[in-house]
């Protein structure tokens, strides 16, 4: 068993695209495409800042910035819901194993950290609406250090907190990418392959890749 249990929250925790599905009424066939377009700008903008050494804007700020891009891209969506699918983004569905699965690895003796990208404001609204903050020690935001994923000082906050090596944290994500960074540092790795993705990087392999978190307590 390892020493700490370490998650992501957006794809692996939260379901990104629940914001979208809940007012795909008023969307319509424009909503799934809204919603690609959304994350991915969301993941790219991180991405390009970081490579830039410039996160001076928060999680939050790049979710606003890519839902306009969206709006922009997609101009036949209603973008006078942009304020209700915002709102809507502050208090994402869990995926449904997850709580099961994280009061299971509790029960176990775990010690449970979320770590991610998104804002410390928006951690915290999201595991307070979904009713699990009580099931975490901690909660990391890239936030707290300046830079994103997968910048390795984002991951290392983990084993500087703790006092522990790599190789001591279980670190579980539904972001391939994420995977890739998380293995580089050390981590041992756990892939959420919830769509049945390709590896795009055969050569930072995890340790485990599951269809969701049912099967972490297993691996334990």
């Amino acid at each position: 068993m390892h020493s700490v249990y370490v998650f992501d929250a957006y794809g692996t925790l939260f379901d990104t695209g629940a914001a979208v599905a809940r007012h795909s009424g008023g969307l319509g066939e424009t909503g799934k495409l809204l919603a690609e377009i959304w994350r991915r700008k969301q993941l790219e903008y991180s991405w390009v800042r970081s490579l830039m050494g410039d996160a001076n804007r928060n999680f939050w700020d790049l979710t606003e910035d890519a839902l306009d891009y969206a709006f922009q891209k997609v101009p036949e969506a209603d973008a006078s819901l942009r304020e209700t699918l915002l709102e809507a983004y502050r208090d994402l569905d869990t995926f449904e194993e997850v709580p099961g699965t994280l009061r299971e690895l509790k029960d176990k003796g775990a010690r449970l950290v979320i770590l991610s990208n998104g804002s410390r404001e928006m951690l915290a609204r999201a595991v307070r609406s979904a009713g699990i903050e009580t099931l975490f020690d901690r909660i990391f935001s890239a936030e707290d250090c300046g830079q994103y994923k997968t910048a390795p000082a984002v991951y290392d906050m983990v084993t500087t907190a703790f006092r522990i090596y790599p190789d001591a944290v279980s670190f579980q994500s539904s972001n391939r990418w994420d995977i890739a960074g998380a293995a580089t540092f050390g981590f041992h790795t756990v892939w959420i392959n919830r769509s049945g993705e390709p590896d795009e990087y055969p050569d930072r392999s995890p340790n485990a890749i599951l269809p969701d978190l049912r099967g972490l307590p297993k691996l334990v």
